[in-house]
């Protein structure tokens, strides 16, 4: 067996591949497993992830592990970074090989579509009581943490032991962890975001203008820490890295998937073509489905993640949305964390 500090990445997409990086910076020891029959063995000839991450050279202590078996059973903590839809697929395959001393983490942002849970609550129905978990988020683009540019971003755990090792194990000069206990809060956050970015693309898209941009990131916020009040989170969690944090980054640079979708479809173009021209999943089509069923059922409004639904899904116009944000009933500014 491996050293315990060692970690097993889960996961060779953009996101998954730079964490792994990150783990294996400054002589640490980490494994990356990718679910592609050819992923491995390419990966390990060119010691760099080509089709997700050009460019971020692997350093010589990252090890490919084309076996999924062996990856887990040979580290103690396992790391998947997979997206939403595959996330309980990726779990029912760790499942029989789990022991008593096995942590799990992930850096999985959604809600399940079919049954509107968090990835924490996938994660208890798969695997029950067993292994401590912890979510990884925060204001993060792959490409930057592969470069090895300054980072900080949130672990949560119930177990604050669990965060503290975690926290302790990603980071280094350059790439700083806060710790958290708000599963619940760090999961909506880094859901509905995606959903957020979608909007604000949409209405740069359109030439909106940068008044408009802010509006909805500040309303935004205040829809996502509804959802997440509703669920059980933290007030405070969304004044963080896993809220604020990721919810600006999102929305505002061009790296952002979610972003660049609202962008395609504002030119005219249909989500399916816009998804294939950036050729990796964009999150807040997912979420935006999944978060209207769950607003729906714990009955929050949430009118800005309603609009990009019904533009995705029911052919909604962006000028009908935009009319229709812009004459609801006024109302006074909800004065957080105690107005909402």
């Amino acid at each position: 067996m491996t050293q315990a500090a060692d970690i097993a990445v889960l996961g060779a997409g953009s996101w998954g591949t730079a964490l792994a990086i990150q783990l294996s910076r400054g002589g640490r020891v980490a494994s990356l497993w990718g679910r592609a029959e050819d992923e491995p063995a390419k990966m390990e000839a060119e010691r760099c992830n080509e089709r997700y991450l050009p460019g971020a050279e692997f350093p010589e202590t990252l090890r490919i592990e084309p076996d999924l078996h062996r990856a887990i059973d040979d580290h103690r903590d396992l790391l998947v970074v997979v997206p939403s839809h595959a996330f309980r697929a990726v779990l029912e395959l760790i499942q029989p090989r789990l022991r008593e001393d096995h942590r799990l983490s992930w850096a999985t942002k959604g809600f399940e579509q079919k049954t509107g849970l968090l990835p924490h609550r996938v994660a208890r129905e798969v695997l029950g009581d067993g292994p401590p978990l912890a979510v990884l988020s925060g204001p993060t683009f792959a490409r930057e943490v592969g470069k090895g540019l300054p980072t900080a971003m949130t672990v949560a755990a119930t177990d604050p032991g669990f965060a503290d090792a975690l926290a302790t194990r990603i980071s280094d000069e350059r790439f700083r962890v806060y710790t958290s206990t708000d599963l619940i809060g760090v999961e909506v956050g880094g859901a509905v975001k995606n959903i957020l970015a979608i909007a604000t693309g949409l209405s740069d898209g359109i030439g909106y203008g940068a008044n408009t941009r802010i509006a909805l990131i500040s309303r935004g916020l205040i829809e996502m820490t509804r959802l997440g009040v509703a669920l059980g989170a933290k007030v405070q969690t969304f004044m963080g890295l896993s809220g604020m944090g990721d919810l600006v980054l999102t929305c505002t640079d061009d790296q952002s998937r979610n972003r660049r979708m609202g962008l395609g479809l504002a030119k005219g173009l249909g989500m399916e073509e816009v998804a294939r021209e950036i050729g990796q999943v964009v999150e807040g089509v997912y979420a935006a489905r999944a978060v209207h069923s769950v607003a729906q059922r714990e009955g929050v409004e949430m009118p800005i993640c309603e609009h990009v639904y019904r533009i995705l899904y029911e052919n909604e116009s962006v000028d009908n949305a935009a009319q229709n944000l812009m004459t609801r009933s006024l109302k006074a500014e909800a004065e957080l964390p105690f107005d909402l």
